[in-house]
């Protein structure tokens, strides 16, 4: 699964954002579609390029994920390089393609996990549950110090740890 960095939790959630509110979204289109929309916040490139350079090859985006071959120098494979680059593998953007990751279907609620792939509202959906599940692995990860079991005096002789409970 995509690096739980917080630049990919970010990404995730402005990518949803931004499909919220633009009306071009077009499953059937490489550079509008679900892994479209996040190439193009990953690249800086608009969807009609995304598309171009998409047609020089045949297949979706998931034939397109299966023939990629990052040393080929091929526009298409540059660009899913900067998304791998950006901390994505090639079965996420195959998953967020067909909105098909198991773990994160799990993590929606039973009545939403049926999304439908070309249906915009559900892309949204999947987009924010995969931040939310990123965010969950990460947030795992954070440890904080304990606090030494000597007393601390700060200031005028307050004991800090006089306050702290058991």
């Amino acid at each position: 699964m995509a690096k739980h960095s917080p630049s990919v939790i970010q990404l995730l959630r402005s990518t949803a954002q931004e499909l919220a509110v633009y009306s071009d979204y077009q499953w059937g289109h490489m550079g509008s579609c679900n892994c479209g929309f996040l190439a193009r916040k990953i690249t800086n490139r608009l969807s009609s390029e995304i598309h171009s350079i998409a047609m020089q090859r045949a297949g979706d985006w998931n034939e397109q994920l299966n023939d990629y071959c990052p040393g080929s120098g091929l526009p298409m494979d540059t660009i899913i390089s900067d998304m791998i680059a950006f901390g994505f593998d090639p079965d996420d953007l195959k998953h967020l393609e067909r909105l098909s990751d198991r773990a994160i279907l799990l993590s929606l609620p039973k009545e939403k996990r049926n999304l439908v792939r070309h249906v915009k509202a559900d892309v949204i959906e999947y987009l924010k549950a995969w931040a939310l599940l990123l965010e969950s692995k990460l947030l795992e990860e954070v440890r904080l110090p304990l606090l030494e079991a000597a007393p601390l005096e700060v200031g005028r002789g307050y004991n800090l740890l006089a306050y702290l409970p058991d």
